[in-house]
């Protein structure tokens, strides 16, 4: 157990973006109901990832993790749900494909609703109001009622996480999950995309490697594997009274776990060492993310390497980099390499959607050629230091919103308007993240190639 540690010893040190909630009392009463309540996932669950994560850290594996910007409670629905899970699996099958490794799939779901602001406050015209943090905390609405911070959102939440749970264990065990659906899937998409003829080489392997498992009897009547797959869930922890009262301990290692979500993550806002988040991170033991933006420094990086992983544990650390497709190389090396000196086992992913953020027609969008670049980047790089690219991480839905611009169909400044949801922060959308996926496996594919023609002499 972390010395000095308690579910609550983050509450003597300072916090970042904190919600200012008028009614303490009430806030203290829902954190105790939440404190009853069963946990949404368990500590064996949180285990199993981190020892997968484990092998991605040693170069044995690649991690997909991806959802939206922040779950809404308008939106939630089985259909939303069900949407995104089968893009998501989608994009699983083809980077497995191309890396030639297990794919460890982790949603930002059933439990990503708290977002960090740059600023407390948002005007429109002379009206200023608080700023939306995300549904577990206010309203998105910009009236005055909507915007106050209200406790019983985060039972709402907890209900919400608790029903998309339980419908992302039946997708995942029950059959939805099969191969050969997610390859038909994945064909029906290859045929649409007016980048068909790009894709269709690569979707042509993966048909024939289905084939040759069928010939040969492997088929999903007598593998699960091919029937089933491993989903966890992830979400950034923002608001840490919610995320104690659902701290527990295990019954079988006696060490505390946060039951809110398998994986968790800490902010590029949130990640001071001597601050309230990193407090409450250290204690428990489920893997964690952590953001790393153009402002860590590498001894910034490894003083929050030995807080949050002092042990060195593989798979306890994912280091998710967000720079924006210009400054990943200007910042990545050198984390690399003060992370390499000082031998610290690490997952390194990639965010390519935080740092290539810009405004167009007066919405948030991210350009795709500018997310693409900034994945490029990232595995170029790796491959220059000698280290394992170990995943991306992206914000994206199942459903066929209008957020970010170009892609496959060419989405214009002049379509964002068409269809966009998104609650905070601009998304890809169904196509656009299967393009993602195609275009790093064709990459991948090539970076092995590469590597036997070395090998090879």
């Amino acid at each position: 157990m972390a010395q000095n540690w308690t579910p609550n010893s983050w509450r003597q040190k300072p916090i970042q973006q904190v919600p200012d909630f008028p009614d303490l009392a009430a806030l203290s009463a829902t954190e105790a109901q939440l404190a009853t309540y069963p946990p949404l996932v368990f500590a064996g669950e949180a285990r199993r990832l981190k020892n997968q994560l484990a092998n991605v850290s040693e170069g044995k594996g690649f991690l997909l993790q991806g959802g939206d910007c922040a779950e809404s409670f308008a939106e939630h629905g089985a259909d939303t749900i069900r949407d995104f899970f089968r893009a998501f699996l989608q994009m699983a099958v083809v980077l497995t494909f191309g890396a030639q490794q297990p794919v460890v799939k982790v949603g930002r779901i059933a439990g990503q609703f708290a977002k960090p602001r740059s600023s407390n406050i948002e005007k429109q015209g002379d009206v200023e109001l608080p700023s939306y943090r995300g549904d577990i905390i206010n309203g998105i609405e910009f009236n005055e009622k909507a915007r106050i911070p209200d406790p019983e959102r985060q039972i709402m939440a907890y209900r919400q996480s608790a029903a998309t749970l339980n419908l992302l264990r039946a997708f995942a065990m029950g059959g939805y999950a099969n191969l050969e659906n997610v390859h038909q899937w994945m064909l029906g998409f290859v045929k649409d995309s007016p980048q068909v003829e790009r894709y269709r080489k690569l979707a042509d392997r993966i048909s024939e490697t289905m084939d040759f498992m069928k010939a040969i009897g492997i088929t999903s009547e007598n593998h699960p594997s091919l029937r089933e797959t491993d989903f966890f869930t992830s979400h950034e922890a923002l608001l840490l009274g919610y995320e104690q009262a659902l701290t527990r301990v295990d019954s079988t290692s006696g060490d505390w776990y946060a039951t809110s979500g398998h994986m968790i993550w800490i902010g590029d806002r949130t990640r001071q060492p001597d601050h309230a988040h990193i407090e409450y991170c250290r204690g428990i033991k489920n893997p964690l993310g952590l953001k790393c933006g153009p402002s860590l420094t590498g001894d910034g990086l490894i003083e929050l390497i030995d807080l949050l992983n002092p042990q060195n544990e593989a798979g306890r650390l994912t280091l998710i980099c967000r720079f924006g497709h210009d400054k990943v190389a200007e910042h990545l090396p050198r984390l690399i390499r003060a992370v390499e000196k000082e031998g610290r086992k690490v997952v390194w992913s990639c965010d390519p959607m935080h740092g290539n953020t810009i405004t167009l027609n007066n919405y948030k969008t991210r350009p795709f050629e500018r997310v693409l670049s900034e994945v490029e980047s990232f595995f170029q790089i790796h491959r220059a230091e000698g280290t394992h690219p170990g995943g991306i991480h992206v914000e994206m839905t199942g459903n066929d919103v209008t957020e970010c611009t170009g892609g496959a169909r060419a989405l214009s400044g002049a379509d964002l308007a068409d269809r966009y949801h998104t609650h905070c922060d601009p998304r890809l959308n169904a196509d656009q993240a299967l393009e993602l996926a195609f275009l790093l496996a064709e990459r991948m594919k090539g970076g092995r190639d590469e590597k036997r023609m070395v090998v090879n002499g």
